[in-house]
Parts: C-alpha cells; sequence; structure tokens
C-alpha cells in the first residue's frame, strides 16, 4: 500500500464487514484476536482531551461593543435567532401560537396574609402544567408578580425552600407563582425525564420548546392576573430552576428582574468542569451557533440581575469558577447602559453547598426591595418566619387530565406522519433523482463535511498466533477552519498465512474489543481487516458522561453521527485510493453502528463497495416507541434525521450497491421488505434480507 495511502488509511474510520464469511475461525483465533483487538491505543482519556479542544474553539465569544444602541441591535438579533432557530422549530412554531387553556380549580387557606389557588395551564397543546398562586388576601392596584421556578428536587413544588419563598412573597404583597418543572414533582413520569426532549428534536421539532413554553405560559397567567404589575415582573430558582431563570429572563423581555441560583455557567466553562454540563436542556441543540450563557447574561442589561452562586457547591457552578466569567461578560454591557448597579453577585459560604436556603432567600428579597419598593420605609427583607406554614404534597396536589402530553407522547404524535415522502419512486429514472437529492439533504442534516487532513501519531506492530495486528493512534483532521485534531484508535489485522483479497472495515456497538470472533471470520475469507472505535464507541468514548459531550457537540452545531460518518468516509477514501472502483466493504454489528454505516454508504459511492449490517435496527421510530433517552444513544437524536429519513430510505441510498442484513428481526423483515423491489427498479437483482 503507498505510504501515503497508509497514513491516510488512518484518517477517519469506518469498518465494514464482508458479505458472508467463507467459514468461522477457530476459538484460539477468535481467543487471540480478542486479545490483539483489546491493546489500549490512544488511552482513556484522549477522546475527551480531543473532544474539549473541538468544542473550545467553536463556543461563541462576546462581541466588542462600544455603545449601548449597538448592543441592543445585536441583542435583538441574538433574541430572534435563539427563539427562531433554536427554539421554535418545526411543529414548536405552531405551539407558540396554538391558544391554550387555565383553569383555576380550589383555593386553600395559605397562611396570615394570603391563600393558595390551584390551577393548571397548557404549556402546548395537551400538555397541563400544575401551580399554585400565592395570592395576598388583600390587594390594591398592581403589585410584583414573581415566576418561582424549580430544579433537580424530587419533591417539585412542594419543596420546603421553595413554599417559604412564595409565602414570603406573598407576605409582602406580591404575586407568587409556584409552577412544576418538566420532570419534577407531579410531572416525575418516565416520558418528562429530560433526556428524552431530544425524541422531539429526532423528529424535527425544538425538544427545548416544552421547557421555554412552560415558563413563558406561566409569565402569560401572571400577567393576566388584574393586580400584576407588568413593570415589576421577577423570576427566581435554583439549579435546574437557576438555568430556567436566565434562559426565560434573558429571551422574554417581560421579565424586568432575575435571579438566578447555582443555576448555569458558560459552555466554555463547562467543558473545564465538567459537573456543570447539564442536562438535554441546558445544552439544546444549536444553541451555542447563536449564543453562550455569556451572551444570555449580558442580555439582561439594563434589567435588574442577581447571580447568585455557592462556594462550596456540591452540585455544580461553583462560584470560585462559574461567577467570574459571566460578570465579565455582563459588566461592560450594563455599563453602556450607565447600570452597573443593576448587575450583582451574592455568594453563599454557610452552608456554601447546593441551595436557596435563608441567606440566598434573603439576597433576593433585599434585590427586589430595591429594585421593585424603592423609597417604601417599612420594607424589610428579613425573612418573615414560615416553617410552620408549609404543606403537604397532598395538600398541594393539583389534579391534572388524564393522559397529560409529555416529550414521549407529542413524539409519537410527530413521528407518525414522518418520514416525509417515504415512497419510493417506481421509475429508475426518478429513482436516481430521488437518491441524488436525498443524499445532498443527508450531508446537511449530518453536517458531515469531508475531512481534511490526517497523520499517524503512532504505529506498532504485535503478532500472536496467525495473526498481525499493526496499531494506529491517528490524528484526525476535520472540516475547514478546525484548529486542532481528533486521535482514532485503528487495528489493522492481517493473517499471515493468507495475502488478502478484500478489505473490510469493521466496527460496533459494543467497541472492537467485542469484535473478534468477527474478524476471525473475515480474515479466515481473505480478508486484510481494520478494526475501529468510532467516536463514542469503545476506546474513543469520551470517559466521563459521553452524552454530555455528545450534547455539547450537537449545541455547537454539529452532530454525532456526522462526526462518525465523516470518519467512515475519510477512511474508505483512504484505502481506496489506489483503486479506480470501490473496494471497501463496510461491517456493522449492532443497530446503532448500522445507522452510521448506512449513512456513509450512501454519502460515499466511489469508495464503499458494499455494506453489511448485524442485528440493525428496522426503524428510526423504535427509539420513540421505546421511550430511548438520549444518553442511551446519541447519535440517532440527530436533529430532523427522521423528517426525511428512515431505515428504510437510509438503506436505499445504498443500492444498487449490495445490502447485506444478517440477524434481522421481524420489525426489520417488515420495515425493509420492498427493498427488493427497488434494486430492482434500479436494474439489480437482489434482495438485502437473502443473506443468512
Amino acid at each position: 500500500m503507498p505510504s501515503r495511502t497508509r497514513l491516510l488509511l488512518i484518517v477517519c474510520l469506518c469498518v465494514p464487514l464482508p458479505a458472508r464469511p467463507a467459514r468461522a475461525g477457530a476459538p484460539a483465533d477468535a481467543d487471540d484476536l480478542k486479545a490483539l483487538l483489546s491493546k489500549e491505543i490512544v488511552g482513556p482519556r484522549q477522546a475527551r482531551l480531543d473532544t474539549e479542544e473541538f468544542l473550545r474553539q467553536r463556543v461563541p465569544r462576546m462581541p466588542k461593543l462600544t455603545t449601548a444602541e449597538a448592543w441592543d441591535k445585536e441583542a435583538a438579533r441574538i433574541r430572534a435567532d435563539v427563539l427562531d432557530k433554536v427554539i421554535f422549530r418545526g411543529a414548536a412554531a405552531r405551539w407558540r401560537d396554538a391558544k391554550l387553556g387555565v383553569q383555576w380549580l380550589e383555593t386553600i387557606a395559605g397562611g396570615p396574609g394570603y391563600r393558595i389557588r390551584k390551577l393548571r395551564y397548557e404549556a402546548l397543546p395537551g400538555l397541563w402544567v400544575p401551580a399554585l398562586l400565592y395570592e395576598p388576601e388583600k390587594l390594591e392596584g398592581k403589585v410584583p408578580a414573581v415566576l418561582n421556578v424549580n430544579g433537580h428536587d424530587r419533591k417539585g413544588k412542594v419543596a420546603d425552600y421553595k413554599q417559604i419563598r412564595c409565602i414570603n412573597q406573598a407576605k409582602r404583597g406580591m404575586l407568587a407563582l409556584n409552577v412544576e418543572w418538566l420532570g419534577m414533582g407531579q410531572l416525575s413520569t418516565a416520558g418528562y425525564a429530560h433526556g428524552r426532549m431530544n425524541q422531539l428534536d429526532l423528529c424535527g421539532t425544538g425538544g427545548i420548546a416544552p421547557f421555554y413554553l412552560c415558563m413563558s405560559r406561566g409569565l402569560d397567567v401572571l400577567l393576566a392576573h388584574e393586580h400584576a404589575d407588568p413593570e415589576r415582573v421577577a423570576v427566581a430558582g435554583l439549579s435546574g430552576g437557576g438555568w430556567q431563570t436566565i434562559f426565560i429572563s434573558s429571551l422574554d423581555t417581560r421579565v424586568k428582574l432575575a435571579n438566578p441560583v447555582a443555576g448555569y455557567s458558560s459552555f466554555l466553562t463547562r467543558i473545564d468542569h465538567h459537573k456543570d454540563l447539564g442536562d438535554s436542556e441546558q445544552t439544546p441543540c444549536d444553541l451555542a451557533t447563536v449564543a453562550d450563557y455569556t451572551h444570555l447574561t449580558a442580555l439582561m442589561a439594563p434589567r435588574p440581575t442577581l447571580l447568585t452562586y455557592n462556594a462550596k457547591d456540591d452540585c455544580c457552578f461553583e462560584s470560585g469558577y462559574a461567577l467570574p466569567p459571566l460578570l465579565d461578560a455582563a459588566r461592560p454591557v450594563f455599563k453602556l447602559h450607565g447600570k452597573e448597579g443593576s448587575l450583582r453577585s451574592h455568594v453563599n459560604d454557610d452552608p456554601g453547598t447546593h441551595n436557596f436556603f435563608k441567606d440566598n432567600r434573603q439576597a433576593l428579597y433585599r434585590m427586589i426591595g430595591d429594585h421593585f419598593f424603592a423609597g417604601k420605609k417599612d420594607y424589610d427583607w428579613h425573612e418573615i418566619p414560615s416553617d410552620k406554614e408549609v404543606k403537604t404534597k397532598e395538600e398541594l396536589t393539583v389534579e391534572l387530565p388524564k393522559n397529560n402530553a409529555d416529550f414521549n407522547t407529542l413524539a409519537l404524535v410527530l413521528a407518525k406522519s414522518l418520514p416525509r415522502d417515504a415512497e419510493l419512486p417506481a421509475e429508475k429514472a426518478d429513482a436516481e433523482k430521488w437518491q441524488q437529492d436525498r443524499r445532498r439533504r443527508l450531508r446537511e442534516l449530518l453536517r458531515a463535511r469531508v475531512p481534511v487532513s490526517s497523520s499517524v501519531a503512532e504505529k506498532t506492530t504485535v503478532r500472536k498466533g496467525d495473526f498481525k495486528a499493526t496499531y494506529y493512534k491517528c490524528e484526525i483532521g476535520r472540516a475547514r477552519g478546525f484548529r486542532g485534531e481528533l486521535a482514532i484508535p485503528v487495528v489493522q489485522l492481517d493473517d499471515k498465512d493468507k495475502p488478502h483479497t478484500a478489505i473490510s472495515l469493521l466496527f460496533g456497538d459494543a467497541g472492537r474489543a467485542s469484535l473478534h470472533e468477527h474478524a476471525a471470520r473475515l480474515l479466515r475469507a481473505g480478508h486484510r481487516v481494520y478494526v475501529m472505535d468510532p467516536f463514542y464507541f469503545g476506546e474513543s468514548k469520551v470517559d466521563q458522561a459521553a452524552y454530555l459531550f455528545a450534547l455539547m457537540v450537537a449545541t455547537v452545531g454539529e452532530r454525532a453521527l456526522g462526526f462518525q460518518v465523516k470518519q467512515v468516509e475519510g477512511i474508505a477514501w483512504a484505502m481506496n485510493e489506489s483503486w479506480t472502483e470501490p473496494r471497501i466493504h463496510v461491517v456493522a454489528v449492532g443497530p446503532r453502528c448500522g445507522v452510521i454505516a448506512l449513512c456513509a454508504a450512501a454519502l460515499d459511492l466511489k469508495h464503499i463497495a458494499s455494506v453489511t449490517l448485524h442485528n440493525p435496527m428496522g426503524s428510526l421510530k423504535e427509539i420513540i416507541e421505546q421511550n430511548r433517552s438520549f444518553e442511551q444513544s446519541p447519535e440517532l437524536f440527530c436533529f430532523g434525521l427522521l423528517e426525511p429519513f428512515d431505515v428504510k430510505q437510509l438503506a436505499a441510498l445504498v443500492a444498487p450497491r449490495p445490502l447485506r442484513i444478517v440477524g434481522a428481526s421481524e420489525r426489520v423483515k417488515n420495515e425493509l421488505a420492498g427493498l427488493k423491489k427497488w434494486y430492482a427498479t434500479l436494474g439489480k437483482d437482489f434482495d438485502p434480507l437473502a443473506s443468512k
């Protein structure tokens, strides 16, 4: 093999299995290969370090602006882009404009000076949120209104520290709305688990939209109250509630004061402090193509903003590292508006852990007093003792409709009509045009630009039994503009007694160490076998909470599936460079890698000669039907993939090249039954399901 080919061969990797191996290797062969494939190449930290560097280059920085007018113009653009290009995509645009209900239920006694009114409101059609309005018994004129949100506390709206906060607001003459958060309290069923919002992403609808609408509709409820003062509206919350606070407050200017508590940090901070990475909603797809959380903080200017953090936070967002970058970004903007005093921070030292306890609550009361009750001499920011007024879960339960919508039920409804234009053309000319158009669409969806550079950082050779293994640590340059490289582990396997007559590229869901039996069969069939771990598999799996890094990859505008496909294309090109006809046999083991292989073969006609799938999935809809969460298979939640493609359409892009399916389930057989006819349309007598 020419030296240039060998270098590029290490480029980007994805390995194909041969159509049907001649015979299985002996058990001893498999044992030897397992030992060879288990050898460490890049090390457990390499994937994380490379991914961190990749992400660091893509997080947007604050612009340098010299006037308040220039910032206000930029702020308006950022808000519009986040709303239109991140949140309200797909069906979410219809949800935003829908007429929705608010149902007021019973009123219960609160404590001295206030009552509690139970209600439920629709965040989007069919998804009702339970809430409690703490309402002063005596109301005259317009009064401040506060939206109180909460974070990852299974007690939800019943959490004592949240009840006390709402009680204190009501006792000071404010309207305090205590809303439930998706996945917590009364909404803590599996369908609301935050990793399942990405099912909506797969359908081309912003999974972040339900979160935003829950808050936005809560503000609607507050501002519809006859005594609510639209110039004195605040939002406050802890942890996930802190994230909610900055997210809604920065984007919805109806909010006039915000107090996020230990709830967020810059994406750049999170790259270095992994415990800050957060759930799907905190890292929504494509947000960082528009703004970082530094921008969202600056978007608060000149509205009063209190950033509260804890010095010894045992969860996330420690004040020492999380707070300074936010203040550094926002202070110049508040200064441009002449409102430096409207941006404040508070650090809690006692207990200093993850909390919204008395000290942090009093900082909020003080902030509200200074800005909503300025000049009122009898306003006291010290907490009014209210512990004895905290109510039980049963007392505060709000009746909800049966079959209340959640992420999963919403996605099931959307998926019913997907993919759009699913029927395959019946005439050859139409079929070839369909393939051309869909390939272009697929590359756009995957953001799969072809890699431009590669090099071999390390190369070693080991012999064991009948086999020789050559190990490559490949540093792969990504797309144009990428500064840095991603190390990919690759093993080249050769049978010392057999000259190879074919080349296979092999990879699987369980990582390369699990593929020894597949490799043995391929080698005995006369193949040289390249075995790799694509991004997020085996040794290329980010060592700490891999799915959180997959969220980061998506928020900066890339796609994990696109990464993997680029790797397959790169290595196929490198291995095939010396020949004019496609020679690479791609073999993928498992449902996740099966989708990667189909996408790669769909896009690479020049180098990939065939595809063999072992135990693939029959439909992307299985992800939704089985109510899977993002962390189980990050790349399969690629935004909008199901709109034009299911597995059948991806498989149709491989034809007329051979696609062999081994171990097909009944679902696979049913979904892909029409492929034999499709091959015939393209002039080939072939049935992908005939393989054994």
